[in-house]
């Protein structure tokens, strides 16, 4: 219906122009801060220790470190601005707000009621650390109401793992331990994060794989990440990625360098998860391919755990650090360095710390209240009741309740990806299953991406299911299309 002669009507087409204008541009802001946290988390740690020894220290390089949240908060900020109004809700949100209110009541349980001893400053890194994955997993599901395509999102962490992986070989290749030790990354541990160790002056005593020769310590790929478990457990996730896509002969250069620089992290547990997470894919997506993939992985990887003493770079210990050692291994003289025992040091300390934290949640099923666990506790100086393992480090934080929410909540997502998006159920599966002995929502990384990435999939329509006799080519299916009546 065409307006009278004369009368000119703007104001509701530029007012629905202006909303959509502002809302894509939220949008887009958006998902630029969601990228940024996928570059800025990967190179958080070494920029940290970086101005630690500027003399950036104390509370202003705390102000620094909080970029991170503050970065996440505006995204979830913009993203719920460019949805406006109430976004679609389904299950796995129900249950993603049931666990966050289960641990937001446990930080308002005073610790004596429960037999905990957290500090407030513990309990505010605990209520961080648990609630991050949920912020995480909000933001991508906002996003993915505008936005259901992850395509620049994927590449950033594919960049993100290859930039990773080179660095960290470089690193190996042409940086003598020394300059690591007399660099700001020993500081920046014990003075900033209050994380003392003792066994490689300083640094964290996971860098080195003690070979059980004191003339052979080998270095591990560390990279941006100080850590050689945070850089596998990024490797797990690229290189599943790269697997469920259509393949290229780019990518078989890809998998190549980013499997070379998992290999060099000399991390187990991140090639179990691998094998695990290729399996999921390959169910998900109908394909043979990536169970190959696995299973050349797990010969490849053993070999290569055989060779490393050998072949990885070799380092060597100061004085100091032989005498620590020595004095450590008589307290535990049984334990072996044969990577495939399951007496080997690093394997029983796993195990232990597992079958303890099971105990603790058994006896004590209540919980302690958050601060308790892990290296929060370690940080703030309590008792630790639990370690290492993300389950046994909530159950001890939130008891029961909280682990029980947080298990339901994702096994839940996980069937829910099977059919939206392959290669984050294999991602998601695979870092579920590290959860087992590694605090994976303490790598920050890890749980920004793996549950953003599980929020934005989950705004995509289930896959159409193959029909009877069709056989799927397809690496990254589509949805199939729908026809909306005008």
């Amino acid at each position: 219906m065409s307006a009278p002669p004369g009368l000119v009507v703007t104001a509701p087409d530029g007012a629905s122009v202006s909303h959509q204008t502002s809302s894509s541009l939220a949008q887009r802001l958006a998902a630029l801060a969601l990228i940024v946290l996928v570059v800025g988390l990967a190179l958080h740690n070494a920029a940290m220790a970086q101005l630690w020894d500027l003399g950036v220290r104390g509370s202003a390089l705390d102000v620094v470190a909080a970029w991170k949240e503050a970065l996440l908060l505006l995204g979830i900020g913009l993203a719920a601005w460019a949805v406006r109004g109430r976004p679609t809700l389904r299950t796995v949100d129900v249950l993603a707000a049931v666990y966050a209110l289960v641990i937001l009541v446990y930080a308002l349980i005073p610790q004596d009621s429960l037999g905990g001893e957290a500090t407030t400053r513990g309990e505010l890194f605990a209520l961080r650390h648990h609630l991050l994955p949920v912020a995480a997993y909000a933001f991508g599901r906002l996003l993915s109401e505008r936005c259901r395509e992850q395509s620049g999102f994927a590449a950033a962490v594919v960049l993100v793992a290859g930039g990773v992986t080179v660095i960290g070989l470089l690193d190996l290749a042409f940086v003598n331990l020394q300059a690591w030790r007399d660099s700001g990354v020993p500081g920046w541990y014990r003075e900033q994060l209050d994380l003392r160790y003792e066994g490689l002056s300083g640094l964290p005593e996971n860098w080195v794989y003690n070979t059980g020769d004191e003339q052979n310590p080998i270095r591990r790929l560390v990279s941006t990440f100080l850590s050689p478990l945070a850089s596998a457990y990024a490797l797990v996730v690229a290189l599943i990625y790269v697997v469920s896509r259509r393949f290229r002969w780019w990518w078989g250069v890809l998998v190549v360098v980013l499997y070379a620089g998992l290999l060099y992290t000399h991390t187990r547990a991140a090639f179990g998860a691998l094998v695990v997470g290729l399996v999921v894919l390959a169910l998900a997506q109908r394909r043979l391919a990536p169970v190959v993939y696995a299973a050349v992985s797990v010969a490849v990887a053993a070999l290569f755990l055989v060779a490393y003493p050998g072949i990885g770079p070799s380092t060597s210990y100061t004085p100091q650090e032989l005498e620590f050692l020595r004095a450590n291994a008589e307290r535990e003289p049984e334990e072996s360095s044969n990577p495939f025992a399951t007496d080997e040091s690093s394997t029983a300390s796993h195990w232990r710390n597992l079958r303890e934290g099971i105990s603790t949640v058994r006896v004590h099923p209540q919980g302690y209240g958050l601060g308790n666990a892990g290296v929060v506790a370690k940080r703030t100086g309590v008792e630790i009741k639990a370690g290492e393992s993300t389950y046994t480090e909530l159950g001890v934080d939130a008891g029961v309740a909280g682990l029980a929410a947080f298990l339901l909540w994702n096994v839940i997502v996980l069937l829910a990806l099977w059919r939206r998006e392959p290669w984050v159920a294999g991602a998601f599966a695979a870092v579920l299953l590290l959860g087992l002995q590694t605090d994976v929502i303490g790598v920050h990384w890890l749980a920004v991406v793996v549950w953003a990435a599980a929020g934005i999939a989950l705004g995509r329509p289930p896959a159409r299911p193959a029909l009877e006799g069709e056989i799927e080519t397809a690496a990254d299916p589509k949805p199939a299309a729908t026809t909306e009546s005008s």
